[in-house]
């Protein structure tokens, strides 16, 4: 499985734990008697499941994209090769203009 699809899916499941976390919490806390009102109702079990995934949609992707930009701070894997590093333009041209003039 290629890297990006494996860090893609690790968000997902860690958003999917931090939604199922934040619903118990709203639902144990009863926050704005939404606890109450889930656990009275007959279909509460579908306002649950909607909390959660749609928080656990949320949660996703505000985990991959600190995933993605947490990537820009590592350094690149692979080959220790120095940077290539460009003569400014000023010298290449003196230098040539030189090597003209002396023939």
């Amino acid at each position: 499985m290629p890297r990006l699809v494996r860090l893609y899916v690790k968000s997902v499941l860690i958003g999917l734990a931090l939604a199922l976390s934040f619903t118990i919490l709203l639902l144990v806390l009863d926050v704005g008697g939404l606890g109450r009102l889930v656990l009275a109702s007959p279909v509460g079990w579908l306002a649950a499941l909607m909390l959660v995934i749609f928080n656990a949609i949320v949660f996703s992707g505000v985990q991959f994209a600190f995933a993605i930009m947490r990537l820009a701070d590592s350094p690149p894997a692979g080959g220790g090769r120095q940077p290539l590093v460009m003569m400014p333009l000023r010298a290449a041209l003196s230098a040539t203009a030189r090597s003209r003039a002396g023939k």
